[in-house]
């Protein structure tokens, strides 16, 4: 419906995206600076393809006041292409007025970028606390987030993100959202929170219950989030996990095999990666902890269903090597645990056979 906000706004912000690269193409091409490197033709179908855009882009433009800089710019900027293409002056003149537009296309690429951002933080913002927001809105507007997020590290865009206080929102969204489509969209969303500017947003996830609504979540997606948070931000969250007694939730996920389904499967096998990561980084404290949890035999257990899971095979020694190449240990502490293991797998075992075989992996590799 043309008079749906959320219609209007994806409209509008789809249009603006594209204005946006095209502003950006058409910097490129008219620089002077890049003279050698574009030929005539690829700046003139630059031009042709903002003069395609402006009368829809102004069309929409006319509807909301906020826009009006960005119109006055594209306008100025429509001027100096259609004065271009009717310049028959000398090279100077041409390569003066090359830059011109070139200058004023860099200048709306920013206000464009300007406006965008502060579209998405309002829209985020007003969509997530929105009571009778539909499932699908809510995630189509954390996916254009994590999307701006992807582009990189932008001071601007990070000082709208704080002052809306995002996090506290995506945090909110994890502990009382309904749908777990949701609930797994905002956990991407604060993954690329943290990997868009570690300094910042490191210290929330260490002091808020993330780590904790994430393995509330309970589903391969929101568990690889804690294993890419634990990758990213190491000892000092792998030390929490160990403080908040979440070890022993993530070691319960591999007990997850009856019934043995495809959901179960995906759970364990994000569980085991995020197992082995948290080995590989983990203190001596880390690793006796998850020792004391059973989980060598538990691995011992899935690595016996590892011809209908490929992802289980070799699980024992996997572990064992993460602990002993990982940087938690020291050299006397790596080799007391590698021998810990091996009187827990000979434990587990239900035969010698069995036994000789994985202690033969731990000692000295596993077979390809």
């Amino acid at each position: 419906m043309d008079d749906d906000p959320y219609s209007h706004n994806h409209r509008l912000l789809t249009l603006l995206n594209t204005l946006k690269q095209a502003s950006m193409h058409l910097h490129t091409t008219t620089n002077p600076l890049s003279f050698f490197l574009f030929k005539p033709d690829q700046s003139n179908a630059a031009m042709e393809a903002l003069l395609e855009l402006e009368p829809k882009a102004q069309a929409l433009f006319s509807t909301d006041p906020s826009l009006r800089t960005i119109s006055h710019t594209l306008s100025n900027l429509k001027t100096l292409i259609k004065n271009h293409g009717g310049d028959g002056g000398t090279f100077l003149r041409r390569q003066i007025a090359a830059f011109k537009i070139s200058k004023l296309a860099r200048s709306l690429e920013s206000e464009i970028q300007a406006y965008v951002d502060r579209v998405t933080v309002i829209n985020l913002v007003k969509t997530l606390l929105r009571e009778d927001a539909k499932e699908d809105e809510k995630i189509n507007t954390l996916i254009f987030f994590e999307e701006r997020l992807s582009q990189g590290f932008d001071l601007g865009f990070q000082d709208l993100v704080l002052r809306a206080k995002i996090f506290q929102i995506l945090e909110q969204t994890l502990l009382l959202e309904p749908s777990k489509r949701v609930r797994e969209q905002s956990a991407f969303a604060i993954e690329a929170l943290v990997k868009f500017n570690k300094n910042v947003f490191v210290g929330l996830v260490l002091m808020g219950p993330t780590v904790k609504s994430l393995l509330d979540i309970a589903s391969s997606s929101s568990i690889r989030v804690v294993t890419s948070l634990v990758r990213f931000i190491r000892s000092p969250l792998v030390d929490e996990i160990l403080c908040g007694g979440e070890i022993k939730r993530v070691i319960g996920f591999l007990r997850r095999t009856t019934p043995w389904c495809e959901d179960d499967v995906a759970v364990c096998t994000a569980a085991l990666e995020c197992v082995l990561e948290i080995a590989y980084i983990g203190r001596r404290e880390v690793v006796e902890t998850m020792l004391e949890e059973g989980l060598v035999k538990l691995l011992m257990e899935l690595q016996r269903k590892s011809d209908d899971v490929a992802s289980f095979e070799g699980c024992v020694w996997r572990f064992s090597v993460h602990v002993e190449v990982g940087e938690g240990l020291s050299f006397e502490e790596k080799r007391e645990v590698k021998m810990e293991i091996l009187r827990l797998v000979k434990e587990a075992s239900v035969s010698d056979a069995e036994a000789a075989s994985v202690s033969a992996e731990i000692l000295w590799g596993s077979s390809p």
